[in-house]
């Protein structure tokens, strides 16, 4: 298994692949790991600081290792539910600093923790911005507070190491076949998780012009699954 190290510091995503896996605009994502700074009208700037991990400068090259991809994997399920960044930044900086963990975002401490956290800071936000968002995130649960449906699915798609950080992502956007990214499995490319093969080489064989029979039996993938995976290959870009 890859060390924290190795997930925290070797690149290995572009970050147009880490957008279209997590399934978010490759210029959303940018504005994750690299930040912004917005001119007003007003003189005063709204600044953006990075919240997801990027390693060194490579162009369109690698430059997101697999603990940016779980990182940027729960900021797409806040996305999803409605909630933007700007909104949220205050209360993840609260879950930084109350779990006490590096990279809070990959971190196991948020999947059993970070509800409790969230909530107590919309309750003390009140009817603010920030207080709101906040709490379209939270729901209260049989009297326990835990993530909205949404961002409790994606959390889901993620298994911690011992270390208690990510590492082992399935996917989103498949609704057939399990495709995981595994820092242990094909440079954390993804796979499928029945099989093994990597998801590009399945492709490019496909595109190739060979029947998807023929695929399935060459690298041992079923071919609903296939099917699947062409379904997404060409769907159009977040």
């Amino acid at each position: 298994m890859a060390d924290l190290q190795q997930r925290f510091s070797v690149p290995l995503y572009s970050v147009s692949e880490a957008a279209r896996y997590v399934g978010v605009p490759v210029s959303t994502f940018t504005t994750w790991g690299r930040g912004y700074v917005r001119h007003r009208p007003s003189g005063v700037d709204s600044v953006g600081t990075p919240i997801v991990t990027f390693v060194g400068d490579a162009g369109n090259g690698a430059v997101v290792p697999f603990v940016g991809l779980a990182e940027g994997l729960v900021l797409a399920a806040f996305r999803r539910a409605g909630v933007p960044l700007q909104r949220i930044r205050p209360a993840l900086q609260r879950i930084q600093e109350e779990l006490g963990v590096e990279r809070a975002l990959a971190s196991q401490r948020l999947y059993t923790d970070g509800a409790e956290v969230l909530y107590d800071f919309a309750e003390e936000s009140g009817d603010t911005p920030e207080g709101r968002s906040a709490r379209e995130l939270v729901v209260v649960r049989h009297g326990q507070r835990v993530f909205a449906e949404v961002v409790e699915a994606y959390l889901h798609r993620v298994e911690y190491a011992p270390d208690g950080y990510a590492r082992l992502i399935r996917l989103p956007h498949y609704r057939t076949a399990e495709v995981v990214a595994d820092p242990d499995r094909g440079f954390g490319q993804p796979v499928f998780a029945r099989g093994g093969a990597r998801v590009e080489d399945v492709l490019s064989m496909f595109k190739a012009g060979e029947p998807l029979e023929v695929v399935s039996e060459e690298f041992g993938v079923p071919l609903l699954e296939l099917e699947d995976a062409v379904r997404v290959a060409l769907r159009p870009a977040a």
